[in-house]
C-alpha cells in the first residue's frame, strides 16, 4: 500500500540526525544518480563543517523526513544563482515509497515562496518525476561539473509557480 501523508512527518533537523544523513550522502549509487554531490561524499570531517554552517544559518530551511522513528531522508530550501531553491535526498534503501513526493509537497505546503527552482541531473527521471508530480516544469537547463559522477553533465532548471497544478 502507498505511503500517504499520515505516515510522514516533517521536521526541523536535529543534531542526532547527522550522521543518519551522512550515512545517506556515502551511498555510490545514490551519489551517482544524483550527480551534484560532495566533492569526496565519505569524507565525514567535510561533511560536519558543510552541515554546522548550514545549521547556523537561518535563512536556509532545512528539514528532515521521518517515517515511524526513522529518517528516511532531507528537504532544504535555500538561494542559489540568486533564486530561492529547493533540494532533496532520500536514502535509497526508501527509494520507490513515495516518500520524496510525500516530503516535498510537505515542504512546498510550509514554504511558500514562488517562483521555487530545483536542478536536477537531466538523465534522474526518478527526481524529475517527483517534481513533475508537485507542480514544477522545465524551465531549462545547464551544465555542471558532477561530483557524483565526475564529469560535466546536463541538469534541467525545474520551476514552480504560484498555482501550478500537480501532475
Amino acid at each position: 500500500m502507498p505511503p500517504t501523508a499520515n505516515d510522514l512527518t516533517l521536521r526541523d533537523v536535529r543534531p542526532g540526525d547527522l550522521p543518519t544523513l551522512f550515512a545517506h550522502q556515502q551511498d555510490a549509487e545514490a551519489n551517482h544518480m544524483a550527480g551534484f554531490t560532495a566533492e569526496d561524499p565519505n569524507d565525514e570531517a567535510a561533511f560536519k563543517a558543510k552541515m554546522e554552517r548550514i545549521m547556523a544559518n537561518d535563512e536556509i530551511v532545512k528539514r528532515v523526513l521521518v517515517v515511524g522513528n526513522e529518517v528516511v531522508g532531507n528537504v532544504m530550501g535555500f538561494e542559489m544563482f540568486g533564486e530561492s531553491s529547493v533540494c532533496y535526498w532520500i536514502g535509497r534503501e526508501h527509494w520507490g515509497c513515495g516518500y520524496a513526493t510525500l516530503g516535498l509537497q510537505a515542504f512546498l505546503g510550509q514554504h511558500r515562496i514562488r517562483p521555487l527552482f530545483a536542478r536536477v541531473a537531466d538523465d534522474n527521471t526518478g527526481s524529475i518525476r517527483v517534481l513533475e508530480k508537485c507542480g514544477f516544469v522545465q524551465s531549462g537547463e545547464d551544465k555542471g561539473f558532477a561530483h557524483g559522477r565526475g564529469q560535466e553533465i546536463r541538469e534541467l532548471i525545474m520551476q514552480l509557480n504560484e498555482g501550478a497544478v500537480p501532475k
